[in-house]
């Protein structure tokens, strides 16, 4: 029986509400899979820094590196600047972790409409480098505070960090029966950093992935064809910045930030690594118990999935495609009045069925 120890970081705002509907679907895939769980919540949040003055312990990192991954909700306070909550907590883990893939799936759902005429069949995924690029601390501000105050900021690209994503995204294409990567740049204005970007992606890709097909968009373009032939895309690779906003786009496409889940990934699994909803910590729906579980419920089959537990993963994914497919029970954001509970609790009696089913069998 493999042995899985996972950190939970339910975060503020809606995070503890959507984690409490995941960690139900977690425990059910533990009971009828067949693996076992050890699991740990974490109180690390806004109300932790502003009782300690930072938003986890000194020795946070070293607390989560014997965890095989993380299940992190979502963080934002009004109470606290946004630059800390993520530059004290998300990033460090992030970088710290050598969470260099964020992993971000973007496909139709059943049942759910979308603001595309042409939204049906989109099934592509985002490969955003994670560690480096744009979202670097690396710069700083001169003359603070007067008339001639001036602010510097650095992108970080290496090839060492770009070869690694291209090298990832380009191993799941082949290993999930995808055939195509498309690489987003801007190198005809930003032409240091994306030039170095467009010379290695192209390299890996054309000697060590010769048989997967190649194609580079400036990334203002992508984002129109995003919408035009959103079909037309299987695999996305994008820098921090590029990939963060593609990212948010293809959800809008697909039907919101309440249903995308997303992957901060260590792929050799030297370290832990992080998964979580894209939506953020929405305090003006927050202890109102409507916010949608979905994302969170699903990055939990993301983690699943990258633990070895494909048949759990995939369970689970069918269960919400079979809530959303029905139609009953859906959350405001999706045109229902279902309760956050009431939601998690379809997907959990969809997921548990499918064991029924199998059983009966």
């Amino acid at each position: 029986m493999a042995d899985y120890k996972i950190a939970v970081i339910a975060g503020d705002g809606i995070g503890p509400e959507v984690m409490g509907e995941a960690l139900q679907v977690l425990r059910a895939a533990e009971e009828s899979e067949g693996f076992s769980l050890q699991i740990e919540e974490f109180p690390w949040n806004s109300e932790y820094w502003l009782e300690h003055g930072r938003m986890m312990p000194e020795d946070g990192l070293e607390q989560l590196r014997s965890f095989d991954a993380i299940l992190f909700g979502a963080i934002g306070d009004a109470r606290v600047p946004d630059d800390i909550t993520i530059w004290e907590l998300i990033m460090p883990i992030r970088k710290g972790f050598h969470q260099y893939v964020n992993f971000r799936p973007v496909k139709s759902l059943p049942g759910i409409q979308t603001p595309l005429a042409n939204g049906d069949g989109i099934d592509f995924v985002i490969f955003r480098e994670n560690a480096e690029g744009e979202y670097s601390d690396s710069g700083g501000r001169l003359y603070a505070g007067q008339e001639g105050e001036m602010a510097v900021q650095n992108t970080i690209m290496t090839r060492a960090g770009i070869e690694r994503i291209t090298r990832a995204a380009c191993r799941y294409a082949e290993e999930n029966g995808r055939t195509k990567i498309t690489s987003a740049t801007k190198s005809n204005a930003v032409i240091h950093a994306n030039k170095l970007w467009d010379e290695h992606v192209q390299r890996v890709v054309s000697e060590e992935f010769g048989d997967l097909e190649f194609e580079q968009y400036y990334v203002d373009a992508l984002a129109a064809y995003f919408v035009q032939r959103p079909q037309s895309f299987d695999v996305v690779l994008a820098s921090n910045l590029f990939g963060d906003i593609l990212s948010d786009l293809g959800s809008g496409l697909v039907g919101g930030l309440g249903l995308s889940p997303s992957g901060n990934i260590n792929p050799e699994k030297d370290y832990p690594s992080m998964f979580e909803p894209v939506h953020g910590s929405a305090p003006d729906i927050a202890g109102k118990g409507i916010a949608n579980p979905v994302a969170q419920i699903w990055s939990t089959a993301l983690m699943l999935e990258h633990l070895g537990e494909k048949r759990a993963a995939e369970r689970i994914v069918g269960a919400i495609e079979e809530v959303l497919a029905k139609g009953k029970v859906r959350t405001r954001d999706i045109g229902g009045e279902a309760t956050t509970i009431e939601m998690g609790g379809a997907i959990l009696e969809a997921f548990n069925k499918q064991e029924s089913a199998v059983t009966e069998g």
